[in-house]
């Protein structure tokens, strides 16, 4: 660009040099011409220089080294985490005394999974119970899952640390979103403690045929926390003596098995067992041990949904504890059951309000019998109690459902109660 303007310049000095000569000058021809001479022969010269110039190719620029782009991380399993959890809000009302209508965010859990390889995982789950915790209050702060699972083949998995053990048809799938009725029912909340948990170790396989299994070695029950002054036993005998890996105690250990059928589509049938020592060998326990077992089955034919359950435990050589505590409200019970059967109708769930109706019967007794005492020292059994559940869910939306139902209890003490809740899962 600099040359291609130079001989413009030139030519543009000699008609300037032309133009505005002296009037001296001009007399002189022979020196103009001279003059004239010259410039021709310089910008001949600039010229010949620029075509010379046009013919030679431009030189290529050496290439300026960009800074190298940061090294890309190879995508790995550690970024592979998710959010979960689960939650319900609840109203109920006894029909025959309404001043005792409570209002609850019974509970708000949060749970994290983390997923290390694409073999090894943690599940997590944080739950808060009653929406406020602290020593006046009467909520509760509570780790509900917490372990390492890792795949050793297609079909075989092991955990480690504190996980749900697999009894019933509710304590593995315990969101509100996945029974009926506002509060879980009374078998799997009185017989099987909700939501029952113990550490450990596991095993979790599954057949060709639809037949999954699971074994595993974990803590178990305290029987050393037995309170005979309050009514948490009569509550749910295994739930007032439940360890919950707190610093459990852990001299003795349990173990269960469960399996599961699961080959037709809509059909569940299964059993399980868990047995082990309870005395943790604290003063006045020996040989104490706690077994339970239950069977259940789950079918769903069209729109029905169709589900029973039985359970029985048992404790064993109570009599010696049981002498100390007599006169106290609440002894330890040798036997204790219970069982259901219940039906829903998921025929409208299409609909533009997907309502399903539901009824449970259920019969229990957390304490069906105890262990022979001195003659009239031993406390009578307590009687079986009944109870008809009848309601109906809406489903808002995928993850979301608003429960009202009715609660028939045959004892008078227990009297009948109005239930509403709204519920969740993600």
């Amino acid at each position: 660009m600099r040359l291609t303007v130079v001989p413009g310049i030139a030519a543009l000095v000699l008609i300037s040099l032309v133009i505005f000569a002296p009037a001296g000058a001009a007399e002189n021809t022979a020196g103009l011409e001279a003059r004239v001479a010259a410039l021709e022969s310089e910008l001949q010269a600039l010229k010949s220089e620029l075509a010379t110039l046009r013919n030679t190719p431009a030189p290529v620029p050496e290439p300026v080294a960009s800074p190298e782009p940061a090294a890309t991380p190879e995508p790995t399993a550690r970024s592979a985490q998710s959010w979960f959890g689960y939650g319900e809000l609840n109203y109920t009302r006894p029909t025959s005394d309404p001043a005792e209508a409570r209002f609850d965010l019974s509970r708000f859990v949060v749970g994290l999974g983390y997923r290390f390889s694409e073999r090894t995982r943690l599940q997590s789950e944080l739950e808060i119970e009653h929406a406020v915790s602290s020593a006046g209050d009467p909520g509760e702060v509570a780790i509900e899952q917490a372990y390492i699972e890792h795949e050793l083949g297609r079909s075989l998995r092991a955990k480690m640390g504190l996980f749900l053990i697999p009894s019933g048809l509710l304590n593995e799938n315990h969101e509100p979103t996945r029974y009926y009725g506002v509060f879980r029912n009374f078998v799997e909340t009185a017989i099987i403690p909700t939501t029952w948990r113990e550490g450990g170790v596991g095993l979790q396989g599954n057949t060709r045929g639809g037949l999954r299994w699971d074994a595993g070695l974990t803590t178990g029950f305290d029987l050393s926390r037995w309170d005979a002054s309050s009514t948490d036993g009569a509550d749910s005998p295994l739930g007032s003596i439940h360890q919950e890996l707190a610093l459990a105690r852990a001299a003795e250990l349990s173990t269960y098995l469960a399996a599961d059928y699961l080959g037709r589509p809509g059909l569940r049938v299964g059993a399980s067992v868990f047995t082990g020592g309870a005395g943790q060998r604290q003063p006045g326990l020996d040989n104490n041990r706690v077994t339970l077992w239950e069977a259940h089955a789950r079918w769903q034919p069209g729109h029905w949904d169709l589900a029973a359950l039985y359970a029985h435990g048992h404790i064993s050589n109570t009599a010696a504890v049981n002498a100390g505590l007599v006169g106290m409200p609440t002894l330890i019970p040798e036997n204790f059951y219970g069982w259901y059967g219940e039906a829903a109708w998921r025929g409208w769930r299409q609909h533009r309000w997907p309502l399903t109706p539901f009824v449970r019967y259920e019969r229990f007794n957390t304490a069906a019998s105890y262990s022979t005492l001195a003659s009239g020292l031993a406390p009578p059994a307590l009687p079986t109690r009944r109870a008809i559940t009848a309601g109906v869910q809406l489903e808002l939306a995928p993850g979301v459902i608003v429960k009202a139902d009715y609660v028939d209890l045959a004892t008078p003490e227990d009297g009948d109660r109005i239930d509403l809740g709204l519920g969740y899962e993600f």
